[in-house]
């Protein structure tokens, strides 16, 4: 039987960070691997397809990824291209994944310092894997020649050492047009770990339906990303008519996601499901009684019906002159958030 070799004290989540930067992994080869466990203290285990490696840690033992169909177009003679290791296992709802996310982020921030890159894997990670249903917010250390990541895991954050190139080519090589090719939001910041990261091209939305699905996947999400990476996004929307481009909708989204509507007067918002501050007056802390007067509070995280809130969204859009869904626009605002420049690749708007 496998057992965890070393001290039976479970290390902190910053102190475990700071290990798994400090590994040598050899070129990701099945002896740097085992060379690694030894290291760490932690026993290989599993089987060939699904090896692990024994860490006797609470939250469960860390998954090594071979390579296997979905990564090999990526490698350069790398054997493996992930160890994934649970440091927490919160409760499975919305607002508990959030909030041991930003426990995990605090403590591997105070011992590596601020993450180089950050966003949400959308319903699509690295070498196509699904995400969880409350969100798939990532940090990450970028290094070279590994990279360490933060992820929201199958039950609980995740700390996942990876090799730089496969991942960063795997999320470069999705940039190929085609509607939902790419999900989710990925922000850098200038830190010099970044120099030669490169970003992928982004897609259009060609429909209605798909804006009602992109914006509603964004949307439902949002207020359960934000929370684990500690971070505010502010996002207006601009509504291109037959005239010009006035400013259509305001989302703002910390802990609670909010959202303001600036429609012309001769569309019925009521109608189309907006309220006042006396529906919403959570409200209040973000807009003024007044301006604009028409607002939804949509609620915290795992609260957004995100479908709902995105056919009111394009309902509302269109109803105000919206003709074609390259008229709903991104703000240009938008793409900053705390010292890091983001792009909504999930999306499929356009940024002006």
């Amino acid at each position: 039987m496998n057992a965890q070799r070393g001290s039976t004290e479970e290390e902190s989540i910053g102190e475990l960070a700071r290990r798994l930067v400090a590994a040598d992994t050899d070129g990701w080869t099945p002896e740097g691997l085992r060379a690694v466990a030894d290291e760490l203290g932690w026993a290989w285990g599993g089987t060939s397809d699904t090896p692990v490696l024994i860490t006797g840690r609470s939250s469960g033992d860390a998954r090594l990824r071979p390579v296997g169909d979905y990564e090999k177009r990526y490698v350069a003679g790398e054997s493996y291209v992930e160890i994934a290791v649970p440091v927490s296992a919160p409760a499975p709802d919305a607002a508990a994944q959030a909030a041991a996310f930003l426990a995990a982020k605090e403590e591997v921030t105070a011992a590596l310092g601020e993450p180089s890159i950050m966003g949400s894997h959308g319903d699509m990670g690295p070498f196509y894997d699904g995400q969880p249903h409350w969100g798939a917010p990532f940090l990450r250390w970028r290094g070279r020649p590994d990279t360490l990541e933060l992820r929201a895991g199958r039950s609980g954050p995740e700390l996942v050492l990876q090799p730089t190139d496969p991942a960063e080519d795997w999320f470069w090589r999705q940039g190929v047009g085609e509607e939902h090719s790419i999900s989710g939001f990925f922000g850098s910041n200038r830190d010099q770990a970044n120099v030669g990261l490169g970003f992928p091209g982004g897609w259009t939305a060609r429909s209605w339906e798909t804006v009602t699905r992109s914006l509603g996947d964004f949307l439902g999400a949002l207020p359960a990303e934000t929370t684990a990476l500690g971070v505010r996004i502010g996002m207006p929307f601009y509504g291109r008519n037959a005239d010009s481009a006035p400013l259509l909708f305001d989302v703002a989204c910390g802990d609670r996601l909010t959202i303001g509507c600036f429609a012309p007067d001769d569309v019925d918002l009521a109608a189309l499901g907006w309220g006042t501050v006396t529906e919403h007056p959570h409200t209040a802390s973000v807009f003024s009684d007044d301006d604009p007067v028409w607002r939804v509070d949509a609620g915290g995280p795992g609260e957004p019906k995100g479908r709902a809130l995105a056919e009111m969204l394009v309902a509302t859009a269109r109803a105000a002159g919206v003709s074609e869904p390259t008229g709903l626009i991104v703000g240009g605002e938008a793409g900053y958030v705390d010292g890091y420049h983001v792009t909504y690749y999930g999306l499929g708007l356009p940024t002006g």
